[in-house]
Order: C-alpha cells, then sequence, then structure tokens
C-alpha cells in the first residue's frame, strides 16, 4: 500500500516489536520523516501486543492526552493506536490483558470525540499476526483455528491497515478500531 506522507512527521510511543519497526519503515518509505519528540503529524500509540505486565500503560495514556490536546490547539493530527484485536472481544486466557486494550479503546474513542474534527483518532486491531503459529508477534496459536481466512495474518497485511488510518486521504474516519485479525472478531472468537 502506498499513500502520500511527504512534508508529514511521524512519531511513534510506546512498545516496540517487530510491527511497530515495519510500521516505522513502511512510514518513511510512504515519505514520513520520523521525529523523536515533539509535536508530529500523525502519533502511532503502540501496546503490547502481547501480555506485559510491566508496559507503562499511564504514561502512554498521558501522552494521548498532552499531544492529542496540543494537536487540537495546532488545529491538525492524527493518533493512531496499535492494540491487539482483544480491545474488541475479551478472551477467557486474558482477562487483565483484555481489559487494558478495552481501556485504550475507550481511550480512543473519548479522545476522537474531544479532539474533533481538528484531529483523527483511531485504532488497529492486531489479531494473530506472524509467519510461524508457534512464534506469533500478537494473538496465539489458539485463536488460528477462529480465523475466518485460516492462517496468520503477516506484518505487511497488519501494517497495510495501519498506513489507511495515517493517510490523510481518510479525512471522515474517526473513533474506530479497525481489525487486521482476518475474521476473529467477527464472531470466531466466542470459545476465547
Amino acid at each position: 500500500m502506498h499513500i502520500d506522507l511527504n512534508d508529514m512527521t511521524a512519531r511513534i510511543e510506546g512498545d516496540t516489536n517487530p510491527l511497530v519497526a515495519a510500521l516505522r519503515d513502511r512510514l518513511i518509505e510512504n515519505g514520513a520523516r520520523i521525529v523523536p519528540e515533539g509535536l508530529p503529524d500523525i502519533l502511532i500509540l503502540a501496546t503490547p501486543l502481547l501480555p506485559d505486565n510491566d508496559f507503562d500503560w499511564d504514561g502512554l495514556t498521558e501522552t494521548a492526552h498532552r499531544d492529542g490536546t496540543d494537536m487540537k490547539a495546532r488545529g491538525s493530527g492524527r493518533i493512531v493506536f496499535l492494540l491487539s484485536a482483544c480491545a474488541a472481544l475479551p478472551t477467557r486466557r486474558q482477562p487483565e490483558f483484555s481489559m487494558r486494550m478495552a481501556s485504550m479503546q475507550a481511550l480512543m474513542r473519548t479522545l476522537a470525540m474531544s479532539l474533533a474534527p481538528e484531529v483523527a483518532v483511531n485504532a488497529l486491531g492486531v489479531g494473530a499476526i506472524g509467519t510461524e503459529t508457534a512464534r506469533l508477534l500478537s494473538g496465539d496459536a489458539t485463536m488460528i483455528g477462529h480465523v475466518a481466512v485460516g492462517r496468520p495474518g503477516t506484518v505487511t497485511e497488519a501494517c497495510n491497515v495501519a498506513l489507511f488510518l495515517c493517510d490523510p486521504e481518510n479525512s471522515y474516519l474517526t473513533g474506530q478500531l479497525l481489525s487486521a485479525d482476518g475474521g476473529w472478531t467477527a464472531g470466531y472468537g466466542r470459545s476465547f
């Protein structure tokens, strides 16, 4: 997927993982300049895609509020949360992680309401992603049997959804969680 991000800045905060690294590369390939600090045009807020009790959830929330408020004052901006698909469909095996994801989805929607129309705020819900079922970057092997397309997704497929959310041409979408999960949240996850 190619979008035009020329003359735009992007900053990535939060978790680091192979999906975040790939998205960073894709943003650069599409013309964005990655900045380590300051107020960007696009803010990517990356949560862990697997359970992580040491992650600074409060810090990410503070960053979202602070930068979102500053973007609104500036008159423009785009915030994209990277979440696990269990933000939309909690899993019994990971109740605390599901709760954290659901709270991040609620934060995203609250910011979308309060920062509109100047700032678009959306989220990517990542399902089972990886090339080997035994070594997934997100989700777990049990999910694969409940994925409509019958396989894990690729990092490229997840990045394409994130790029869509970053695209300046995508100007009417805010407050939405788009799941790159092969149909898992469409109902295949019921046994979780």
